[in-house]
Order: C-alpha cells, then sequence, then structure tokens
C-alpha cells in the first residue's frame, strides 16, 4: 500500500535527516502540499535532481495512466514546502507539461534515476515535470 510506504519513508528520512534513504540515497526529498479539491495537507517523499538552484521532480506515478494527486495539488496551490536534507523551506511549483524545457528536464531526470527512462513506455500521456524554487 503506497499510504504506508510513503509514511514508512517519510520517517526514516526525518530519522535519518534524508540522507542514505533506501535505493534513493540522498537524492530524495519530502514535498508537502495542500490537497486541489480537500484542502489537506499531505506529505509525499519524491526523488529529485537539482537543475542550478532548481529541484526538480517528475510526476511519472510510476509509468500509470493518469497524474499523481501531489502533481494536481501543485497545480491548484503553487506554494509548497519542501524537506532536503535537515532544511525545511518554503517553494513555488512551476508545472511543465510539454515542450522543450520539459524534455530537457525530464531527461535529465533519467539520467540521474535510471527507471524513469521506462515509465513513458508504460503510459499514454506526456509524464510532467515539476520545477521547484526556493522562495522567502
Amino acid at each position: 500500500m503506497a499510504g504506508d510506504w510513503n509514511k514508512g519513508t517519510i520517517e526514516q528520512f526525518r530519522a535519518k535527516g534524508g540522507k542514505g534513504i533506501g535505493p534513493f540515497g540522498d537524492k530524495l526529498l519530502l514535498l508537502t502540499t495542500r490537497g486541489a479539491k480537500s484542502g489537506q495537507v499531505r506529505t509525499t517523499p519524491l526523488v529529485y535532481h537539482r537543475d542550478g538552484d532548481r529541484y526538480v521532480v517528475a510526476a511519472s506515478k510510476g509509468g500509470a495512466p493518469s497524474n499523481p494527486s501531489w502533481y494536481h495539488n501543485l497545480v491548484k496551490h503553487r506554494e509548497a514546502t519542501v524537506e532536503v536534507g535537515r532544511e525545511k523551506f518554503k517553494v513555488r511549483a512551476t508545472p511543465i507539461a510539454k515542450g522543450p524545457e520539459r524534455d530537457r528536464l525530464y531527461e535529465a531526470h533519467g539520467d540521474n534515476f535510471a527507471g524513469f527512462k521506462d515509465y513513458p513506455k508504460r503510459t499514454k500521456r506526456i509524464i510532467p515535470v515539476v520545477v521547484l524554487e526556493r522562495v522567502s
């Protein structure tokens, strides 16, 4: 069950200060969003890569036919909170669903995490990426 996996991963992340988390090593962040419909606050562990000062995540959902809930949350409420290592800060999300910038960022994500190269083969949708930029 995804909820149990997320809960265990979040607990491990916080206990270990975001370092050495399972197969993700130090490339996992916690993204806290407000529900697009419910308004409830939810935290999701996601692998990320850096693009300069920006954090990039992919709405792959393992190649499922639909986007993950957290993606819909960020489309509606672009302000979120990120935890990287022991640091916690506010971000503004920019979802990118198509175009050359999306393609470049998704390819870089796949270069960092080989599994992401297979996800597009499992679905008919174009997997969006989300750029997370720190806000003061």
